[in-house]
């Protein structure tokens, strides 16, 4: 297979989100990540909500990442400038080869709507064990902003010129 497939390639998917406030009840940006995937096709294979720390993050998309039926994760939090905003210190040891142009486009992106404020977003792309990982910010609408300009297409097997797909792993 080339880097452009005829036709829609289901991926599955895992969601994490990182706060240390909200619960299930108040996740939006999780939720909307859950609900955005499956109307276009895609598995979410699990949620979660967990606290903003470094092991504890690093332990579930560890075991994501060694899990086969995950082919992508994808977080929402934990990627500002806080000293509790950890998500980039979990994941990033974890990489095989980090994707460099997510961080930088979404921050071009993100200048649209926040200004100068975008370059204390670290959100990041990697992959790890054939799994493509995005880490995003917690706020919905950061999530929305990624999700439909950015992730959507490079989850899509027939986006051209190239797309995730055929670095993943297969079911």
């Amino acid at each position: 297979m080339g880097h452009a497939a005829s036709e829609f390639i289901p991926v599955s998917l895992a969601v994490l989100t990182v706060s240390d406030s909200r619960s299930e009840a108040e996740d939006t940006s999780g939720h909307y990540l859950v609900e955005a995937a499956a109307a276009v096709g895609h598995q979410v294979v699990d949620k979660r909500i967990i606290k903003d720390n470094i092991y504890q993050i690093r332990a579930v998309v560890s075991g994501w990442i060694a899990d086969p039926s995950v082919q992508g994760i994808v977080i929402t939090g934990g990627t500002g400038f806080t000293a509790r905003d950890n998500t980039p210190e979990a994941i990033q040891p974890l990489f095989d080869r980090q994707v460099e142009g997510f961080g930088e486009l979404f921050r071009m992106l993100s200048y649209e709507d926040i200004g100068t404020s975008t370059i204390q977003s670290r959100a990041l792309a990697g992959i790890a064990n054939q799994t493509i990982i995005f880490a995003v910010p917690g706020s919905t609408n950061a999530c929305k902003m990624a999700w439909e300009r950015i992730i959507v297409e490079q989850l899509d097997a027939r986006h051209r010129p190239c797309n995730f797909l055929p670095h993943l792993s297969k079911k």
